[in-house]
């Protein structure tokens, strides 16, 4: 990916860094950079998400999930994927920009009317089964397993011949594999989820979707190779760097937008990376997801016009593919016609850019060449990578997520699951009702 941090300086936006400060932020990058460098050499827990293009077998993937992508002899319509967060966002965000060759509906959430319809949809007797969970045991992954279990029971489908389980080295769901002789996959050692796109944790549904795994992992490891200790020769430290010193300045926001559709899900996965990362001791930047030309019409405004606390980042491709616009006889229409929608789109772009710098917005533009699986591979690394990045600049733990656990145990104690205080603090809640 390339990186244009042009928009962000103070000389053309507020909240913006000068070209002094981002000399002197280059220093402290170059530490940064060593330190990753010794925490990826060691394979350090997080920074061992940064080695996954070399580590990730795609081999291994596409055999284990062989033989739920063909139960009988015979080919899936449809995958099912059980998780949540960082076990979920990163598959459905290459399956997403990508063309696979099966529907992937993904279970991340515990609506009861929601699941209900989603399985309502589906041909169970030509659906297979993805769950994953590190630890075997998150309340909602395994709530939806056993809602999913007995709706294949009750439609007369084996779903032991059409599952395989992602998790660890013990527990749950690693024991429910050797009992059911499911395939199963290891959700790789230091690696927070929402790290694991680039590994079985993402790769089993754009394997059963039959995308590339290789170029994915190609487009990640190119980008890996550009990891140098300066953010003037480093796109993904450029950008990390960057949003470090605009949150430093005020920009406590970054609305996150791609000029792509099949992008959109990307948009959701960053949300995730950034917020779960960064969010601790007060700091941190607030991610909002946002598409173009789509929420130009919807959030824009405030970008432009609003409290100067936020920091929109595009991304585009430089190339897409052409559908042209037919032309005609209406006056006030004929500048759209003979033209194409890549070209309004493009131009869409290009005004939204230019008419946040004009307001002196501060902005940062990500390209890649296109959309396919080795570019996707290249943008998901060098964001993973910026993210550690600004995380190692704003001296925070870019690897835990202390306050998501805290959510779990209070879950997890509200529905009997043990006895936690962090359920107990439930009870304390203040009240000030208006009712109807």
């Amino acid at each position: 990916m390339d990186v244009d941090i042009g928009n962000a300086l103070a000389s053309v936006a507020s909240p913006g860094v000068s070209r002094a400060s981002l000399d002197r932020l280059d220093e402290r990058v170059a530490t940064a950079h060593e330190r990753i460098a010794t925490g990826r050499a060691a394979d350090e827990h997080g920074y061992a998400a940064l080695n996954l293009p070399e580590r990730t077998d795609p081999d291994e993937i596409r055999a284990a999930v062989e033989p739920i992508a063909s139960p009988d002899g015979g080919k899936i319509d449809a995958l099912l994927t059980i998780g949540i967060g960082g076990s979920a966002l990163g598959a459905a965000t290459i399956v997403d920009a990508l063309d696979a060759d099966v529907e992937t509906i993904f279970l991340d959430n515990v609506d009861p009317e929601w699941v209900h319809d989603s399985l309502d949809t589906l041909p169970l007797e030509r659906t297979a089964i993805n769950v994953v969970s590190r630890s075997g045991t998150t309340a909602e992954t395994l709530a939806n397993f056993l809602v999913v279990r007995e709706a294949f029971e009750s439609a007369g489908v084996d779903w032991t011949e059409r599952t395989i389980v992602t998790t660890g080295e013990a527990g749950p769901l690693r024991d429910l594999a050797e009992t059911h002789d499911l395939p199963a996959l290891d959700v790789p050692d230091g690696v927070p989820g929402r790290y694991a796109a680039l590994s079985a944790v993402g790769l089993v549904a754009a394997a059963a979707g039959g995308l590339d795994l290789e170029s994915l992992l190609d487009g990640a490891a190119a980008e890996a190779e550009t990891l140098t200790g300066s953010l003037y020769e480093c796109p993904a430290y450029a950008y990390g760097a960057t949003c470090h010193a605009l949150a430093a300045r005020g920009a406590q926001a970054n609305a996150f937008m791609p000029y792509a559709e099949s992008l959109e899900t990307t948009a959701e996965w960053f949300a995730q990376l950034w917020a779960e990362s960064l969010g601790k001791d007060g700091l941190g930047q607030t991610p909002v997801r946002a598409l173009g030309a789509t929420d130009q019409h919807s959030q824009l405004q405030l970008y432009r016009a609003g409290p100067r606390n936020t920091q929109v980042t595009f991304v585009t491709p430089q190339e897409r593919p052409e559908q042209p616009i037919p032309p005609t006889d209406v006056d006030d229409l004929a500048y759209l016609g003979g033209g194409s929608l890549a070209e309004l789109l493009d131009a869409e772009f290009r005004a939204t850019e230019a008419s946040l710098a004009a307001a002196g917005r501060p902005t940062v533009r990500i390209e890649i060449e296109r959309i396919d699986a080795f570019e996707l591979g290249s943008l998901l690394y060098g964001l993973e990578a910026a993210c550690v990045m600004a995380g190692e600049l704003a001296g925070v733990n870019t690897f835990e997520q202390p306050a998501v656990e805290w959510a779990k145990k209070a879950t997890r104690g509200l529905l009997g699951g043990g006895d936690f205080e962090e359920a107990r603090a439930v009870e304390e809640k203040t009240s000030l009702r208006v009712e109807r």
